[in-house]
């Protein structure tokens, strides 16, 4: 029998090894989400600049716009379908049922090929999507990759899944320490030493990688914001009910979305994912600038210079758009066009209460970051990632108290009407199909 120091030593040895491992996973990972973080950067510009260029050409670049649209769409759900069907949406659901049920296995390396050219296709095509779903998939695909050629146990590997995951979202928005929050937060849903110290790991060699390509700064550029006074919990509080409610719609009109696909699976799913191109293509041409993963529109509210009426109108059309641009099958996640609407919710209330009450409500640009932070808690059920997740993308460490007051009513308010998380709702319809 081993020794209570070998067994020690055997298992500090392991540990060190996955340590090690994490590292190397985190820093392929941080490498390949920064490159994809540049190639949507660009299919962003060259769609823009299409459009612009189509506009001139009249009818025929009206067809124009809507042929090509439509087509990289259905392109991106061929891609899904004849390579790998788990590259469909954000992938955070499959990566969830890895962890928790042991018949799934580990994403395999075509799964990030997919990722990776389906979500260029599809975002880049204008689809409201955020970079985050392929990014999370990507980099867990990645770690399984390392943890199979290292031969690490299945548990091991787990870990390294996760782990990777949280390297992706980390790299995605330039968040590092939401991705690590989020693995223990969100994708294992348990403080483990491994997991903390593989998710720690993978973070940091992937943001220290991804800077070197994307910069430092926050992704979102706003002014500092003062400390709140106590005296703002209350309008917090009224912030994060409005965001519960809204979050529960959105949970139910990304559902229905699906529902609605299911309905049409008579018709080929590339056939599907063009008719939601068609849709966005008309939007695209009248409104270049609303569709997209949309960081535009977050920065525009965080700015506060659109109007009322303009942030009202965009929010409708972006509420819409998200739902159903992920029912199309392509590869893409949610968290980013809820950024927007979680922005865009903030800063209609806050704007609202500085002319109702102005002697006790913040700027408006804080009310908009965090609702960022509410409007994320109300749907995925995970405040703490929330909340750094807002404060690192924006630099706003001052709003802690106003983020933990909302988010503290945006999860009361789902969970009171019985409402699940979306990625526990997303991993029943997986399991289920």
């Amino acid at each position: 029998m081993q020794s209570e120091s070998e067994i020690n030593s055997e298992d500090h040895g392991g540990l060190i090894a996955l340590a090690l491992i994490s590292l190397v996973v985190g820093a392929v990972s941080g490498f390949v989400a920064a490159i994809f973080r540049l190639a949507l950067t660009q299919a962003d510009y060259l769609r823009t600049t299409f459009i612009a260029w189509a506009h001139e050409e009249k009818a025929a670049g009206f067809l124009l716009v809507i042929g090509i649209i439509s087509a990289a769409t259905a392109l991106a759900a061929w891609l899904v379908r004849r390579f790998s069907l788990e590259a469909s949406g954000s992938g955070i659901p499959n990566i969830e049922a890895v962890m928790q049920d042991g018949r799934h296995p580990g994403p395999p390396l075509r799964l990030m090929l997919v990722k990776f050219l389906g979500g260029v296709l599809a975002i880049g095509s204008g689809l409201a999507l955020g970079r985050e779903g392929p990014s999370v998939q990507m980099g867990a695909s990645i770690a399984n990759l390392f943890g199979t050629t290292f031969h690490r146990s299945w548990a091991d590997c787990k870990v390294l899944i996760a782990a990777g995951a949280g390297a992706g979202l980390a790299t995605a928005f330039n968040a590092p320490i939401a991705g690590a929050i989020f693995v223990l937060e969100e994708l294992v849903r348990r403080f483990d030493t491994r997991i903390a110290i593989a998710a720690l790991g993978t973070s940091a060699s992937a943001i220290a990688v991804a800077r070197v390509l994307i910069g430092q700064t926050p992704d979102f550029h706003v002014v500092p914001q003062p400390y709140p006074g106590f005296g703002t919990v209350p309008v917090h509080i009224a912030l994060g009910i409005i965001a519960g409610i809204v979050g529960v719609a959105y949970c139910r009109a990304i559902l229905g979305a699906l529902a609605f696909m299911d309905r049409l699976r008579r018709l080929p799913i590339e056939l599907r994912a063009a008719l939601v191109g068609v849709i966005v293509a008309l939007l695209a041409w009248f409104a270049p600038d609303i569709v997209g993963g949309g960081d535009a529109i977050t920065q525009n509210a965080l700015n506060g210079t659109d109007a009322l009426l303009t942030i009202a109108l965009v929010f409708f059309i972006r509420f819409g758009l998200g739902a159903v641009s992920y029912a199309a099958g392509t590869p893409g996640g949610i968290f980013a066009p809820m950024l927007v609407l979680g922005a865009q919710i903030g800063l209609l209330f806050g704007t609202l209460c500085c002319f109702w009450f102005p002697g006790v409500a913040s700027g408006p640009t804080a009310f908009a970051i965090v609702g960022m932070a509410a409007l994320f808690t109300a749907v995925v059920r995970a405040p703490i990632t929330g909340i750094v997740l807002a404060t690192e993308l924006t630099g706003s460490f001052t709003l802690l108290l106003p983020m933990l007051a909302s988010c503290f009513a945006a999860m009361a308010v789902p969970t009171l009407l019985r409402v699940p998380p979306i990625y526990d709702s997303l991993r029943e319809r997986l399991l289920r199909d």
